[in-house]
């Protein structure tokens, strides 16, 4: 692992809070996978064995439903980790991971994490708080789709991705639109919608590119409550 992906892999949640020597023990046994767009990368139901830490590219998580239809989970990229809770019970994976881009990622094998725990518990603290992000990002999921208009989750997304500290601002949209439908709980058609109604606020969509006139304006768009619509 060169020492770019090396500060990727140390500075994620899930391995940022161990003493160097541990982040050295389980790097070294790590195998490094790449994958190119729309390959998978575990099945839903496969034996849960190994936790990944995403060094390039993006990772969809996605459920299907007896009905077939898909259900986007989580979409991960650049530090972040998956699959820890479940491999660490000898679980299975209750979720499908797909690369939804051309994707780099560090896989550690669960069995080598519940070594490290027995010589150093202090493990397990990291392994909590990876676990407790997942859960809160689930959180605001929920809270996003029964709080805010599809309109704001989609600014919100937009805003997730800006990288200015006011003002005007382009974006270049990380993955396809069928897939930012899934992650928002949109149809592909209310997307299209979403970003027609977003023209009125200053932001402008065309092909992998979106420009937001004004990041503070915006942003008070996506903090306002959809009840107040019935007051004007």
């Amino acid at each position: 692992m060169d020492a770019k992906d090396r500060d990727i892999a140390f500075a994620s949640l899930l391995l940022s809070g161990m003493t160097p020597e541990m982040r050295e023990r389980l790097c070294a046994r790590a195998t490094q996978h790449t994958y190119e767009r729309g390959t998978t990368i575990f099945l839903q139901g496969e034996p849960a064995r190994s936790i990944f830490i995403v060094l390039d590219g993006w990772v969809k998580l996605y459920r299907i439903a007896p009905s077939g239809a898909e259900a986007v989970v989580g979409v991960f990229t650049k530090g972040r980790s998956f699959g820890e809770a479940v491999a660490f019970r000898h679980d299975t994976y209750p979720v499908s991971a797909e690369a939804a881009t051309f994707t780099r990622v560090l896989r550690i094998e669960a069995a080598e994490f519940l070594r490290q725990i027995e010589r150093d518990p202090s493990v397990a603290t990291a392994i909590l708080s990876a676990t407790f992000t997942h859960l809160h990002a689930l959180v605001a999921q929920v809270e996003a789709l029964k709080a805010r208009s599809g309109a704001q989750r989609v600014a919100e997304f937009l805003l997730e991705l800006h990288e200015c500290a006011d003002g005007a601002c382009k974006i270049t949209l990380p993955y396809d639109k069928g897939l930012i439908a899934g992650r928002l709980g949109m149809k592909p058609e209310s997307l299209s919608r979403a970003f027609s109604k977003l023209r009125t606020h200053g932001v402008n969509v065309a092909q992998n590119e979106a420009t937001i006139d004004d990041v503070a304006a915006l942003q008070d768009m996506v903090d306002d409550d959809p009840a107040n619509a019935w007051s004007r």
